[in-house]
């Protein structure tokens, strides 16, 4: 990472997940110079997960030796409805947050400014500025980790909708007959696909007799199971790990083929920490069941591809923000 300057002014970019907060801190250019992440516990109520964002944010730029002095502006995507204007995280239902003032808290403990926007829509903006270039006219992005998020792009600008909410694709349903997600519904893509959904399968086949090396890698309980682990499994021949993580890839095509039917996008780029530790195991399975549930043309000349930003879309999405409202 680059060297830092002590007098250079700094931009800060937050993730907060439903698991973990994910702390950037970039200069003025967009180069990344530290990171730091902490688990964001939170069944300890919203202050208290305010106040790890804080100490993230404090620990982020102490690792690339900065000062909070030197930092202009805090850009921070949460997940769920949020208010931009008031700084309100509206529902959250991975936090069980309600109509929470996450900018006005924060700035209790961070005199500084901060901006707030939904994650995924922050993770897009990162993934459109620098690794995109701003270059597509219109841009999908989906984002797959605690739960799954969208962001739009249409005619070279993010897209929010008439009530803010657009975007919001881990949440079309998928199978109306399928397993309840979190915002209340049945057979929401969120409900199928993501991390929660792929750990939830694999527990309760254990739970049922189901032999898999994860047992043996992590213990019968599994708590402390992670992406990285599954693509271990994988490679050590569980075709039982490998048929969950297809069933979760052929639920994200299906969402790739139905969005490209409606929006027409140039480029549709997949992301979050699923897509990073299992983009190898996925992406072929995404793309040819798109291609299957997608009208003929739809997808002619499309590119379907995995972030590089991977895991840090969403910090450099906060940059972005920070630097363009500071």
């Amino acid at each position: 990472m680059p060297e830092l300057n002590p007098d250079a002014e700094l931009l800060v970019g937050v993730d907060l997940g439903g698991t973990k907060i994910l702390a950037g801190v970039f200069d003025s250019k967009l180069n990344l110079l530290g990171t730091y992440k902490m688990s964001t516990k939170p069944g300890r109520g919203p202050d208290g997960v305010i106040e790890r964002i804080a100490r993230c944010v404090e620990d982020a730029v102490d690792e690339c030796d900065g000062k909070l002095s030197n930092v202009k502006a805090i850009g921070i995507g949460a997940p769920g409805a949020v208010d931009t204007a008031k700084g309100v995280v509206l529902f959250a239902p991975n936090l069980d947050w309600h109509d929470v003032p996450l900018v006005d808290r924060l700035h209790k403990h961070l005199d500084v400014p901060i901006h707030l926007e939904n994650d995924c829509t922050i993770s897009m903006l990162g993934v459109y500025e620098v690794e995109l270039k701003g270059k597509p006219k219109t841009a999908l992005g989906i984002f797959v980790g605690t739960g799954v998020g969208g962001g739009l792009v249409i005619n070279g600008e993010i897209f929010r909708g008439f009530t803010g909410c657009a975007g919001e694709v881990g949440h079309m349903v998928i199978d109306v007959n399928g397993p309840k997600c979190g915002c209340g519904n049945r057979g929401c893509l969120e409900a199928l696909a993501s991390r929660t959904a792929l750990f939830q399968r694999v527990r309760n086949a254990v739970k049922e007799g189901q032999s898999t090396v994860l047992v043996e890698m992590l213990g019968k309980d599994l708590a402390d199971m992670r992406s990285g682990d599954l693509r271990k499994a994988i490679k050590k021949g569980d075709k039982f790990v490998e048929r969950i993580v297809d069933e979760s890839a052929r639920y994200l095509g299906v969402a790739v083929g139905n969005l490209a039917n409606l929006l027409g996008p140039e480029v549709i780029i997949l992301g979050g920490g699923v897509i990073e530790a299992l983009g190898a195991e996925m992406m072929h399975t995404i793309e040819d069941v798109a291609h299957d549930y997608a009208m003929a043309g739809a997808l002619e000349g499309v590119s379907i591809v995995a972030s590089n930003l991977a895991d840090n879309a969403g910090i450099t999405g906060g940059a972005v923000l920070a630097r363009r409202k500071r």
